[in-house]
């Protein structure tokens, strides 16, 4: 039986009537960044910046993705909704601010880092600490939008207990950071595009596939 959250969640969904003019201002504001970013790029030839950014978001594709599919399999609930007002709900735990946010984290996390790989904080690499610190960050956000009822999670694996926290860092956040090392490591441009692409052609599949034949419209 579907939850009560899950339920609010499906209403509205993707229905354009809900779009709210300040979602347009917001959108100006992430294509300035990556207008900029990309910009800056054809000076320096460094586009690491960039796919970060691209990077973090489309690790965010796929989890959102697999917590639709968890929805369209148990037809109860995804490991997390969000229920409440939004401008425009993608998916039962998607939403177009949370979407405008994830695209720009990555290059905020980017421009955090030292220019120097080696550099270390706390005897950590720093590009490790960030991503640590950034996925606490997200995780405590995470906490407050579930106190205030507009993150619901349903699972007792998926919740604010000690395990639930670790489960949520590590599965929630802390592996779009590893993600972004990952892709930031590989030698050539091509590699870390091939990479990526790659993210977003497991999301693009994972939907196509339970659209199309499961009928998988959350």
């Amino acid at each position: 039986m579907i939850t009560e959250a899950s339920q609010r969640a499906l209403e509205g969904l993707r229905d354009l009537s809900t779009i709210q003019w300040y979602i347009i201002p917001l959108l100006a504001i992430v294509l300035y960044i990556y207008a900029v970013e990309i910009k800056r790029a054809r000076e320096t030839k460094n586009w690491d910046a960039v796919f970060a950014g691209l990077t973090l978001f489309g690790m965010d594709f796929i989890n959102e993705t697999w917590n639709g599919v968890v929805f369209h399999l148990t037809q109860r609930s995804a490991v997390w909704t969000t229920p409440g007002p939004t401008a425009l709900r993608t998916m039962v735990g998607w939403n177009i601010e949370i979407m405008f946010m994830f695209a720009i984290s990555g290059i905020v996390y980017y421009h955090t880092l030292s220019s120097t790989k080696e550099h270390r904080i706390l005897g950590v690499p720093n590009r490790w600490f960030w991503g640590f610190a950034f996925a606490v960050f997200c995780v405590f956000v995470e906490v407050l939008l579930n106190i205030g009822d507009h993150l619901v999670w349903e699972y007792r694996l998926w919740n604010r207990s000690f395990a639930g926290i670790w489960l949520i860092f590590l599965f929630g956040y802390f592996h779009f950071y590893v993600a972004i090392i990952l892709v930031l490591a590989l030698k050539t441009n091509r590699a870390k595009v091939i990479a990526i692409s790659s993210l977003y052609a497991i999301a693009v599949v994972a939907n196509v596939l339970f659209l199309g034949i499961l009928g998988w419209v959350y």
